[in-house]
């Protein structure tokens, strides 16, 4: 017998041999027609895994994250099959499960996968599903494995050479095999909905100097209905994506001349960074930290001490070399070691402690042309970063003071469907990490019981730490309810130790400060792109390039729309006047296209009692009011999404 325990902490009895189904079976006949894929001792098998020793087990179901990582990874087995009945010879190299569905990248040969040839590969996929072929895992020695794909796939050839004899397996199903580690549903048949997607490009290894592969990207679920409901989904999100909204509002743009993932921001994508930069460093003024402005490249040698020539290195613009010899200069990949130096500049004691450093920092990485995304991923961009330089005793009071500033941010800008991640170090692999365990508990502990007071809704990930120290992590759902990672804050004892960071403590003796790195927006260009989608252009009232259109009914009325424009200036209300020798149905309809919040109507009636028309962006006519209630009423909204901190 052997003893399994449940993510509940239950520990069940069962003979060696026993599979997960076995065990699902157990608890309810219910949840063992929903179990799809399981986990066992933290490595994914199959429902069908004979279970040969104690551990720990969980199920999961299509509503799972794993059980949804298994779905679309068998999915993708399906669509091999299918590409190698529909383009005989073609070669395949890798297909996993992604976030949202899955890939396969092939080598077609001569062959070209268009969208017309979708609904036929969808076809065949769905005519192999309903067959319900068993997905079956067997192991395989190296000699043999490579026998299968030698002089036939030297993509699979290769993947073979790189594994140890006796850990290769292949899965079969129908007459179709392939090489993988596992993790599949019990049969074809519970997929019961599928969608190409799109095809693209895919250099081997993500290397452009390999081969051009194809990748087809699908996605699939267990119910029709999920599926379409997934492609409004889609739909809506295309209405939304930034790039397209950031064209018709004309906040920024790109140009070859000037390169590939260098954006250029327009006058209104200026102006709403700015009023963005400025309500954050408003707030970081009252939480008490000084502005500081670093170059755009440094030393070489400063990124080698940092280590973030190690691993940016390969990512880095090429090294930027000087008349003087061995002089070598690179664009900054991070911030960090120039907030370092800048500490570095005079002693230090614990009276002084914490130190609060805050820069929106260009930097610059060398992303690959193909992993490239309007604002999403571009090769130069600002992050909002700050460092604390703080003693270990203060580190629990600072970190709970960045949260309440994540929060405030998150707070004004309408993100409220959040969660939190706490990522810590693995036990099991004390030697992926630098510094002392103490002191790592320490700050593990300090990230908890502040996450707990500030009562954030949190998950713990072991082994998700940086190798230089814990972090917590801000998971954010838009109004799609995808989710993005927005805001960091990392606990740092290694750069101080690199950069021998010091201060005199009141024993008198020097210690290392501790430091905190943050980022609330994360990037500028990231965070415009998402809260572009997550509001659809409908930004808060605060934020708005321009608020109030002033639309005046015949050129008669424009010295009274320039003095209503007066007016809401004096008020620190942005508006513009539309003047233009056009109806107003054209001048509203083009209004609200460029969704400005507000326009005001003005014609005789107007202009005599000293009053506006007012409509409401996708709402329609408020009614007729004075400017100063009109004033008022923006105020108001103003300070109902954006308070003080």
């Amino acid at each position: 017998m052997i003893a399994i325990t449940l993510p509940d902490g239950t520990i069940k009895n069962f003979e060696a041999g026993s599979t997960p189904m076995d065990v699902a079976l157990s608890i309810s006949e219910g949840l063992a027609r929903n179990v799809i894929s399981a986990s066992f001792n933290d490595t994914v098998v199959e429902t069908t895994t004979p279970l040969e020793e104690e551990g720990s087990l969980v199920l999961y179901t299509w509503k799972d994250e794993g059980g949804k990582k298994a779905f679309w990874h068998s999915t993708a087995h399906i669509l091999a099959q299918a590409l190698e009945e529909l383009y005989p010879g073609v070669k395949l190299w890798v297909g996993p499960a992604i976030e949202k569905g899955f890939y396969y990248d092939v080598d077609l040969g001569e062959e070209v996968i268009s969208e017309k040839d979708f609904k036929t590969i969808e076809n065949k996929m769905l005519e192999i599903a309903r067959e319900k072929h068993d997905f079956k895992m067997r192991k395989a020695s190296k000699e043999e494995a490579l026998a299968h794909y030698n002089g036939v796939n030297e993509y699979k050839v290769e993947l073979v050479e790189g594994l140890e004899d006796g850990d290769i397996t292949f899965c079969d199903h129908s007459t179709f095999t392939d090489l993988c580690r596992g993790g599949h549903i019990p049969n074809t048949g519970i997929v019961k909905a599928i969608k190409i997607l799109s095809v693209a490009g895919a250099y081997y290894k993500g290397d452009e100097n390999n081969k051009q592969l194809t990748r087809v990207y699908g996605i699939s679920f267990p119910k029709q209905k999920e599926l379409t409901e997934y492609l409004e989904l889609l739909e809506e999100a295309k209405k939304r994506d930034h790039r397209k909204l950031g064209r018709e509002l004309e906040l920024f743009a790109f140009s070859q001349k000037v390169g590939q993932g260098l954006p250029l921001w327009l006058p209104k994508g200026a102006a709403l960074r700015e009023r963005l930069e400025n309500f954050l460093k408003a707030a970081q003024k009252k939480a008490g930290y000084e502005m500081v402005i670093t170059p755009h490249i440094g030393q070489k040698e400063l990124y080698v001490t940092s280590g973030h020539y190690a691993k940016y290195g390969e990512d880095s613009f090429q090294p930027i070399n000087t008349p003087k010899d061995d002089e070598e200069f690179l664009l900054k990949p991070m911030n960090c070691p120039h907030h370092c130096e800048i500490y570095k500049n005079k002693p230090w004691s614990y009276k002084d402690l914490p130190i609060r450093y805050a820069e929106f920092g260009t930097v610059y990485r060398y992303e690959q042309s193909g992993e490239l995304h309007g604002l999403t991923r571009v090769r130069g961009f600002t992050q909002d970063d700050a460092h604390i330089f703080c003693t270990p005793d203060q580190l629990d009071e600072e970190f709970k003071n960045v949260i309440d500033l994540v929060l405030y941010v998150f707070g004004s800008l309408g993100f409220e469907n959040f969660s939190t991640q706490v990522s810590v170090r693995d036990p099991e692999k004390p030697e992926k990490y630098i510094g002392d365990p103490e002191i790592w508990d320490k700050a593990e502990q300090a990230i908890i019981n502040a996450a707990e007071d500030k009562n954030l809704d949190y998950v713990v990930e072991t082994g998700e730490a940086a190798f230089y120290g814990p972090k917590l992590d801000f998971m954010v759902k838009d109004a799609l309810g995808r989710s993005w990672q927005l805001g960091t804050i990392q606990v740092d004892y290694t750069l101080p130790e690199r950069f021998e960071l010091e201060y005199k403590g009141s024993d008198n003796e020097m210690h290392r400060p501790v430091m905190i790195h943050r980022a609330p927006f994360g990037s500028m260009e990231r965070f415009v792109a998402i809260l572009l989608e997550h509001t659809n252009g409908n930004f808060p009232l605060w934020l708005m390039p321009e608020q109030v259109s002033i639309l005046s009914l015949s050129e008669k009325y424009e010295k009274y729309a320039q003095k209503v424009l007066n007016l809401l200036e004096n008020d620190e209300i942005r508006a513009l006047v539309d003047n233009r020798n056009e109806t107003i149905g054209k001048k509203i309809r083009e209004a609200e296209m460029s969704k400005i919040p507000y326009m005001l109507i003005v014609g005789e009636q107007e202009a005599k009692d000293g009053t506006v028309s007012v409509r409401k962006h996708s709402e329609g006519d408020l009614g007729s009011m004075t400017i100063a209630d009109f004033s008022e009423m923006i105020s108001e909204e103003v300070k109902k999404t954006i308070k003080e901190f």
